[in-house]
């Protein structure tokens, strides 16, 4: 048992002890057996029914222990004023015995009268102090900061762990060289910047690559979260505020990191009524200490949020961040070497293409593409692989862009059949249109939310759509519904999905960027400004109602449009169709090798794993990872 516990059980140990004590003392209706009045005593002595007493002299009284003649032990007390009692103990002829009054030591005294009260009172010394500070989150340390400092020794990420974001590297590693060597930067007369604000998507290595600069720097680094700062009591953020950069000067040069500042860096003023916002104070104090009268030298104050745009604009001023780092999803190359970073904490086999693998994730962030090596990891040892080989990659890929096989999923056949035709619909239409996403892979078995998947894959980073690609895209989401019209002449609640997001894209071409004759390079969309980040509360529109009834009548025509390409394609190819179906329905799953063999009238080569199934019902792939170049259909 350690030395924590110890100190722990002596403490309830005395706590105990004192509360017995008082208690005792404070007990006056016990009565001690064989206690009984003075009188009665005396009629005792008088009737002869005593044989022997001992009288014990105290402050003012008597204590009297006596046995009867039939032995029996009472007790009684009396006081020293009854002169009496030792004549009628002569004349009763008891045998007694008178013994002198103890004399306690002043010392004794004091410990039997003050004692309890002075042992309460320190243990309620000793719960302050723990309150105070000696404990975690006591009572009284809330104003106190929660901030982490770490160390050379408790950090050991750096640079060589952070890929796929050099732009961003350049720009911290600046800070690096600074806190290094000021004089370099000093004696041309530049100053350190006051603060860097890493902004980016989730996942993209934010938090990471503050860390690289700790473990770079060599200098103290205070690592806080944004929502460290808010507790229910008033005041307490604006203190904690205050004592992270008290501590802070203190350590100078240093760094302090705020992850998820938005929690407390919101606009000011955005919460409806005149209630006073702790979250503000907070904020107020923040912007005080970063550049307020006081100068903060050699404090540098790093902050991470993938919501800037509802940072307040004081926050974002030169003189507190004079600096914004963009850590933006990795392009091709940037995922191979963040995969090489993570690939080197696995055994991998001979077969592993990191740049084969960057291909086919487009729209992966770090995170991402970390639980993508984790997850082929897992892959492999379930089938209790010794390396990590290209085929876990794949069924890894398939699994975070499509969804968990739903392998105890069994779906009647007539639903297959549709679902199959569906898919086929999509791959068909995909594989005819201008300027659409090649065909990775179709599938019936159902993964996630989707009885079946058609998935395309960009052949490299796309950055813009223009208009033939989002026409392409509109048709591509109609070819599931127009297949189940055409072959099994029925409408299903499947293409739900594809139709909201035709409808969508539609009505963006229209209001938002300008694609359309009728209404030219405008834009006509609603003002949609969140009421609690500081916008509009109402809505607003600057379209008349005969300019609403243009847009829709222009999304009704571009949707009409694509619908009767994509039919077109459907019914001029039904051969390919009835073929891509029946490899689906056989095979269920299907990959673009197979679709080409089948679009060039050739019979499509079998899957190189595949074996046949006794159950036709379960598991496949899911919808697509980008819904703009990779529809899918449910």
């Amino acid at each position: 048992m350690n030395n924590q516990w110890m100190s722990k059980i002596a403490v309830w140990g005395v706590i105990l002890f004192v509360l017995f004590t008082v208690f005792k003392q404070f007990d006056k209706t016990s009565v001690p057996a064989g206690q009984i009045g003075y009188s009665e005593f005396l009629d005792e002595v008088r009737n002869r029914r005593i044989k022997s007493v001992v009288i014990q002299e105290g402050a003012g009284s008597i204590e009297i222990a006596a046995t009867t003649t039939d032995d029996r032990k009472i007790r009684t007390t009396g006081t020293m004023l009854d002169r009496g009692l030792s004549g009628d103990l002569i004349n009763s002829g008891v045998k007694f015995e008178v013994r002198p009054r103890e004399e306690q030591g002043l010392l004794t005294s004091l410990l039997l009268s003050w004692g309890p009260m002075l042992l309460l009172v320190g243990v309620w010394i000793y719960f302050m102090r723990q309150m105070q500070g000696g404990g975690k989150g006591g009572a009284f340390s809330f104003g106190k900061s929660k901030a982490r400092m770490l160390d050379e020794a408790n950090n050991a990420t750096t640079f060589a762990d952070v890929a796929g974001c050099d732009e961003a590297k350049e720009e911290v590693k600046e800070l690096v060289d600074f806190l290094k060597d000021p004089q370099k930067f000093q004696k041309l007369g530049g100053r350190i910047p006051r603060g860097v604000l890493l902004v980016g998507p989730p996942g993209t290595g934010k938090t990471l690559l503050a860390k690289a600069i700790a473990g770079e720097a060599k200098v103290p680094f205070f690592s806080i979260s944004g929502s460290d700062f808010v507790e229910m009591f008033v005041g307490v953020g604006a203190a904690r505020v205050r004592d992270m950069f008290e501590q802070a000067k203190k350590s100078a040069p240093c760094i302090i990191f705020v992850d998820e500042i938005d929690a407390v860096g919101r606009h000011r003023g955005a919460g409806l009524g005149g209630g006073n916002d702790e979250r503000e104070q907070t904020l107020n104090q923040m912007l005080v200490e970063m550049d307020g009268f006081e100068t903060n030298l050699g404090v540098i104050v790093m902050a991470a949020t993938n919501r800037p745009d509802i940072l307040d604009p004081a926050l974002l001023r030169p003189g507190r961040f004079d600096r914004q780092v963009y850590v933006t999803l990795p392009d091709v190359r940037g995922r191979e070497q963040i995969l090489n970073v993570h690939m080197r904490k696995v055994p991998v086999g001979q077969d592993i293409r990191a740049d084969i693998l960057a291909r086919g994730t487009p729209g992966f962030s770090g995170a991402d593409l970390a639980n993508l090596v984790n997850e082929a990891a897992l892959f492999a040892a379930r089938r209790n692989g010794r390396v990590v080989e290209m085929v876990d990659f794949e069924k890894a890929k398939d699994k975070i862009m499509m969804g968990p096989e739903r392998k105890s999923m069994v779906m009647p056949e007539e639903e297959r059949r549709n679902t199959a035709y569906h898919e086929a619909g999509h791959a068909l239409v995909a594989r005819l249109m201008p300027k659409t996403d090649p065909v990775h892979k179709v599938t019936v078995i159902p993964r996630g939310r989707a009885l079946g998947v058609t998935m395309q894959l960009p052949e490299g980073d796309r950055y813009s759509m223009d208009k033939e690609r989002m026409l392409s895209t509109i048709s591509v989401l109609f070819g599931g519904r127009i297949a189940e019209e055409v072959f099994m002449h029925q409408m299903t609640t499947g293409a739900s999905n594809d139709f909201e997001r035709a409808t969508a894209i539609a009505r963006d071409m229209v209001t938002r960027y300008g694609m359309t004759d009728e209404l030219g390079p405008m834009v006509y969309a609603e003002n949609e400004g969140e009421v609690f980040l500081g916008r509009s509360v109402t809505k607003t529109t600057s379209m008349s109602e005969e300019t609403m009834r243009t847009v829709d009548a222009v999304i009704r025509r571009i949707i009409d449009e694509q619908y009767s390409i994509a039919r077109k394609h459907i019914e001029d190819n039904q051969d390919k169709m009835h073929a891509m179906a029946k490899a689906l329905l056989e095979w269920e799953t299907i990959d673009g090798e197979q679709i080409e063999d089948i679009m060039n009238g050739k019979p499509p080569r079998p899957p190189k794993d595949w074996t046949p199934s006794n159950n036709k019902g379960g598991g496949g792939p899911t919808p697509p990872v980008n819904p703009e170049s990779a529809p899918a259909a449910a």
